[in-house]
């Protein structure tokens, strides 16, 4: 497919002026995305599967059951990086060793990097979904929760079908994702690299077309080639938490002067870009410094937990230990964490909703109150903190 005819499908998909409201009658809803796809130049194939296209129940509620993300990162980080994973992933580094220098003298992005994604997402292509993508893509389009994440999907999953890069029953993720790495049509058609030269990028079945493309997305949003992304530390017992967080960077020469080190006790490299200092479970749990490259892992995914885990998945495939997690304070769960929310609310700030789970919003407005009650300022909610609330 020509790059011109992705980037006009892709401008067209994304027009305001074009999009129909959702939740409206689904037919007449079908209608206007019918429209709109001829518009862009989708024929007959994908016309068609459009009409066959139907709203399927279960996407919508694995949509509103996100219930992983409620676990802690030690919780999580446990069982998704699995000796599995790290063996597997190994293996592969080295199997297709070529394949990942490629990738990265072409884009910048170290092996272990796309390897974890590729762990994470699909156990190395093993288990890539079984919901059928158009109607997934057609039942969150529709659905009012966030169809301006899924209706400019529409344009591009119609033109792969149209132009036989993909058949109309593809089945993915339940949320609109394809192959193994679990990418976007839209990330597909402008991003895909046809890496075993067979005249098609399939993400499903190619490991050469995986890896690059991977490697190319990943560049896209903005990753730094030579630089660090993630960096296991050992933090003193005492410092200023409040200058703590991830999007609080600063130089490493203050870290350095603070008493943070490498996790083995040596000094910091020096000449390493600034960096946040992350503590998922608070000031007694596991720390890491984070650069400005592991922001690209929130464009990826936007969970916290899972972008913290996949980042130290890499530096685990890299050569990294298992990280020290040493012994963080009672957190909240269940309940007691919406109890937490609802108290937060009440006092003015925006959690994201009241949903049981720890996510960058609620722990900025945590760091807030703690601030606030003299406490140490790290994000992790405790029953003190709700207490004193």
């Amino acid at each position: 497919m020509k790059k011109t005819i992705a980037t006009i499908v892709l401008t067209l998909a994304a027009s305001p002026a074009l999009a129909q409201q959702c939740g409206s009658d689904f037919a007449t809803w079908k209608q206007g995305v019918a429209q709109e796809a001829q518009a862009a130049g989708i024929g007959q194939r994908g016309l068609s599967a459009l009409q066959n296209a139907q709203v399927d129940p279960r996407v919508l509620q694995r949509d509103r059951a996100q219930g992983v993300f409620s676990q802690t990162f030690t919780e999580f980080a446990g069982r998704m990086i699995s000796s599995y994973r790290l063996e597997q992933g190994q293996a592969l580094l080295r199997r297709h060793a070529d394949l990942f220098a490629r990738a990265e003298r072409d884009y910048g992005v170290p092996g272990p990097v796309i390897a974890a994604f590729w762990a994470l997402e699909t156990d190395f292509g093993a288990v890539q979904g079984d919901f059928n993508t158009l109607n997934a893509l057609v039942t969150l389009a529709h659905d009012c929760r966030r169809p301006e994440l899924f209706r400019p999907q529409l344009v591009p999953m119609l033109t792969l079908i149209d132009h036989g890069d993909l058949p109309a029953d593809t089945q993915g993720a339940w949320a609109g994702e394809i192959g193994q790495t679990q990418m976007l049509p839209s990330d597909i058609l402008k991003l895909g690299v046809d890496g075993d030269g067979d005249g098609v990028v399939d993400m499903r079945r190619s490991v050469p077309d995986v890896i690059l493309t991977t490697a190319r997305k990943i560049q896209s949003r903005g990753w730094r080639a030579g630089e660090p992304w993630m960096q296991e530390v050992r933090i003193p017992e005492q410092m200023p938490w409040e200058e703590t967080g991830r999007s609080n960077r600063l130089p490493i020469s203050q870290w350095t002067a603070w008493g943070v080190t490498k996790r083995d006790g040596s000094p910091l490299d020096a000449n390493a870009p600034d960096a946040g200092l992350a503590l998922p479970m608070g000031h007694r749990g596991a720390a890491f410094l984070l650069y400005p490259n592991f922001d690209i892992y929130l464009e990826w995914n936007q969970s916290f937990t899972y972008t913290l885990t996949a980042a130290n998945l890499a530096t685990r495939l890299a050569g990294a230990p298992r990280f020290d997690s040493r012994t963080p304070e009672e957190g909240l769960t269940g309940d007691a964490m919406r109890l937490l929310q609802e108290k937060l609310q009440s006092r003015g700030h925006d959690v994201g909703g009241v949903d049981g789970i720890l996510g960058m919003m609620t722990r900025e407005a945590v760091r807030q109150e703690q601030i606030r009650l003299g406490l140490p300022v790290d994000g992790w909610p405790t029953p003190a903190l709700l207490s004193n609330l």
